[in-house]
């Protein structure tokens, strides 16, 4: 019966890994911690005593499957995605268990469903990635807003974050996103994503109370993108970010993360404003919160948990809003972010 709540978390170690395991622990699965740096591993294990290491590393395809023996779920928390998602996703494919990562990388989300989408449909096997605060909130909210929507016109995602104080792990994708990108930005525009040099511009967006309006970076485009399109049919998605947040992230000057309360949280806080328009109709969705990297771990733990009860509708490669009831999802994460639907 153990084996049925065990679940390996493959990057255990660092900051939002760390959140993962202590929510898994406290909705009574039991955590298998995992990743490349032993070490690590054995300091972390020390907090959490009985828990059982796992040293793995994406370039070994043996230690990965000595990671995943007996287990019921892999959560990939180990960036940059681009790197660690298409070993995991392999490993989890070969011991016949759901995927689940926190990737906020749009190409890396992109390759995943590129690249696995067709034999873990044929399989019957289950990989959602960008199961976190981008990409998955986003896309839960997103469906939500739409409600007996089929189709839109456009999907608005707007953050509204108080900071932003990147993780050792955002900074390092992000050089690996930019890379890959040549120093392009990227929006996802008729249907497809592309890819252009022009300089981003602001505006001022309407977010609601406590907040107000703030000035955004335009089309400061997230993984919303991928996960998304995926499987609405919404032929222009748009992000934007607080001009405030994306200073932060973009100064190499910014700490990390710093606990202000007992859970290891931050002083963080958000506000996520969707709206979606087909025709003359609008609808919105607005969810507000208390550190993103925090928040990540409940949005992750219920995926695992309805995935491995079953409470699921589809198969495959799928995306947060696809693959779950998306108003129910959101209304399970009550405790964790205040929601308010305007249909």
């Amino acid at each position: 019966m153990e084996s049925q709540r065990t679940v390996v978390v493959f990057g255990a170690y660092g900051h939002t890994g760390r959140f993962v395991v202590a929510r898994l622990q406290g909705r009574g699965f039991v955590p298998v911690l995992s990743g490349r740096d032993a070490g690590k591993l054995e300091a972390l294990a020390a907090s959490h005593p009985g828990m059982e290491v796992r040293p793995a590393s994406v370039d070994d395809p043996v230690s990965l499957d000595r990671a995943l023996a007996g287990a019921a779920a892999v959560v990939n928390c180990a960036g940059p995605f681009a790197t660690t998602a298409a070993p995991v996703i392999e490993a989890a494919l070969r011991a016949g268990i759901p995927y689940v990562d926190v990737a906020a990388e749009i190409e890396a989300n992109a390759d995943t469903f590129t690249h696995f989408g067709d034999r873990a449909r044929a399989a019957g096997a289950v990989i959602v990635p960008a199961m976190a605060f981008y990409g998955g909130l986003g896309d839960l909210l997103v469906t939500a807003a739409m409600g007996d929507w089929t189709a839109a016109d456009e999907a608005h995602i707007a953050y509204g974050l108080s900071d932003w104080h990147p993780t050792a792990g955002t900074r390092a994708a992000g050089a690996v996103s930019r890379q890959r990108r040549d120093g392009r930005r990227v929006r996802y525009t008729n249907g497809r994503l592309e890819y252009h040099r022009d300089d981003a511009s602001t505006l001022e967006w309407p977010f609601p109370h406590p907040m107000g309006p703030r000035t955004v970076i335009g089309e400061f485009t997230m993984a919303d993108a991928v996960t998304v399109p995926s499987h609405l049919s919404v032929p222009e998605v748009r992000t934007y970010m607080t001009v405030e947040a994306a200073r932060d992230l973009s100064d190499p000057d910014t700490p990390a993360p710093a606990a202000a309360d007992e859970l290891g949280r931050s002083a963080q806080t958000f506000l996520v404003d969707v709206v979606v328009r087909s025709g003359g109709g609008e609808r919105r969705a607005v969810a507000r919160g208390r550190d993103i990297y925090a928040v990540t771990a409940p949005l992750v733990v219920e995926a695992v948990d309805r995935i491995l009860t079953g409470r699921t509708r589809t198969a495959g490669v799928a995306s947060a809003g696809a693959i779950f009831d998306a108003p129910d999802f959101l209304g399970a994460l009550s405790s964790h972010l205040s929601l308010e639907l305007r249909p």
